[in-house]
């Protein structure tokens, strides 16, 4: 299994679990930022509307650095607007 299979099967299985987290906006599949760079390292994105420190959240609402061997990157985009 490719890196990108393998994300995705990590993303269809826990993008529910990770929605319900306070501040996720989304999840999706896409390359690591570090520094507000991008690298070349594919990750599972977690989306939020604010990056806070893991301290700032319920234990509950972390969200982990990796899940089953996957980098999760965790990047700040605001809050998403449907336009419809």
């Amino acid at each position: 299994m490719d890196a990108y299979e393998q994300i995705k099967r990590i993303k269809d299985q826990y993008a529910d679990q990770l929605m319900s987290k306070a501040n996720v906006v989304g999840v999706g599949i896409g390359f690591a930022e570090h520094g507000g760079v991008r690298t070349d390292e594919m990750a599972l994105v977690v989306m939020v509307n604010r990056k806070l420190p893991p301290e700032a959240l319920a234990p509950a609402d972390r969200i982990p650095k990796e899940i089953e061997g996957v980098l999760v990157d965790v990047q700040q985009v605001g809050d998403l607007h449907s336009l419809d």
